[in-house]
């Protein structure tokens, strides 16, 4: 997904000001417009994504319009790689739709600007324990959960089969298995097949480990780490690369240049990658395999240490400016917890957090739908804190990070001095 750019961020950081302040929803809430008799509500709905989540996004707002024949709701449908700036565009010019879909990234860059509403006062009673928090800036919920999603290591059994390997035991492994497994198949590979992905550029990996060794990607205050706790993280990637776990440098950058479904994983040429559960169905389509999901290894060989977590695939926030606040509530309130929209949406945006919703659409879950609520019911017990949404400039740490550890991978620093070129880089970022 692409970054906001710098001249839209400093548009919304010049623009949101002067407008909450003329909107007048700095100070007491956002206004209600007044209708005449027979006049239809007219609710702004902004989303991004693909064709199959343009149709039954469209197909949900048909069913609300017809429960509400009063309510209009425009859609304002996007492709993931101009949405942001988009939207950063529209806030700046007090042009924001009403509803829009969210991501973790972004939600501090617009919550603590005071561009989303406070949603607290939406039913959320039925959602899954820790999946309302991960909405929260400050003390406003200003995102209510759209999917529940978790690390994990996506394992291709042919790869492993094909190499004699046997598939490890994820509620036992540690780092040294997992390195021990990969080069094994590396090394039946013949340099066209390898044990797994090299994770050194992956935020959610970065963010386990560090959570694994007592530290935290993101707190309240900023960052929860230093240079050095990121500096071993490095190194011991970057050792696999240097002994052929990995393929080499060229071919990890280029393979992280690729779209999801032309990847090495989903061509069936690595036998692990770390992604997230719910990109499950876009690999098991292109890889033609009926994959595996496991926890991330521990340093101690027990997932209660893995520091796994529940992360919000996405959020449907509302803007602070709507003048039709009740509405908008109203039909958010829809989308997360009427039986009928979540039959339609399906799992497509992730599993939905609201569990009576989930029960209600179970009969419909595909096989590799049954394999991501067995995976995130597994991992349930075992997680650790609730994960805190990155701070204002947050949304940037991952391609910071991609960076450094290209540089590390093609021998163009140190894991130590990139470590503290990727912390200092980031700091620098955030608001």
């Amino acid at each position: 997904m692409a970054q906001i750019t710098k001249l839209a961020l400093s548009a919304v950081a010049l623009g949101l000001g002067a407008s909450l302040a003329l909107s007048g929803c700095a100070a007491g809430g956002p206004p209600q417009a007044s209708k005449q008799p027979g006049e239809k509500t007219v609710i702004r709905f902004a989303w991004w994504g693909n064709d199959t989540r343009n149709k039954i996004t469209t197909q949900v707002i048909e069913a609300y319009e017809a429960a509400n024949p009063d309510v209009d709701i425009q859609g304002e449908p996007t492709d993931g790689g101009s949405y942001w700036d988009k939207v950063a565009t529209q806030v700046a010019a007090n042009d924001m739709p009403d509803v829009i879909q969210m991501d973790e990234k972004y939600i501090s860059e617009y919550g603590k600007r005071g561009a989303l509403m406070d949603l607290s006062s939406i039913n959320t009673a039925d959602f899954a324990e820790g999946t309302v928090e991960l909405g929260e800036v400050g003390d406003k919920l200003v995102g209510i959960n759209i999917g529940v999603n978790a690390p994990a290591l996506v394992a291709n059994p042919k790869v492993f089969a094909d190499a004699g390997v046997d598939l490890p035991d994820d509620a036992t492994w540690t780092w040294e298995d997992f390195h021990a497994i990969a080069k094994q198949i590396s090394a039946k590979g013949g340099g066209q097949t390898w044990g797994s992905v090299n994770p050194m550029s992956v935020d959610s990996t970065l963010k386990a480990w560090l959570r694994q060794h007592g530290k935290e990607q993101w707190t309240a205050e900023g960052q929860g780490y230093t240079a050095d706790d990121v500096t071993p993280f490095f190194a011991f990637f970057k050792e696999l690369q240097d002994d052929g776990t990995f393929a080499g440098a060229s071919v990890t950058a280029e393979d992280e240049g690729k779209a999801l479904d032309q990847t090495l994983m989903a061509t069936n040429r690595v036998g692990m990658a770390t992604l997230w559960s719910n990109q499950l169905t876009t690999m098991d389509k292109a890889t033609g395999q009926d994959l595996k999901l496991l926890a991330l290894p521990s340093t101690t060989g027990q997932m209660k240490d893995a520091g796994l977590w529940y992360k919000a695939a996405m959020y449907w926030s509302a803007s602070a400016r709507t003048k039709n606040a009740d509405e908008v509530k109203k039909f958010i309130d829809y989308l997360s917890n009427s039986t009928e929209a979540g039959a339609i949406m399906g799992t497509e945006r992730g599993f939905p957090p609201n569990l009576k919703v989930r029960e209600a659409i179970a009969p419909n879950y595909t096989n590799s739908d049954k394999k991501v609520v067995a995976y995130l019911d597994a991992i349930q017990p075992n997680l650790g804190p609730t994960s805190v949404v990155p701070p204002q400039g947050g949304g940037q740490s991952p391609e910071i990070q991609k960076r450094h550890a290209q540089n590390v991978e093609f021998d163009r620093g140190s894991p130590a001095s990139e470590a503290k070129g990727f912390h200092d880089e980031v700091k620098s970022v955030l608001k």
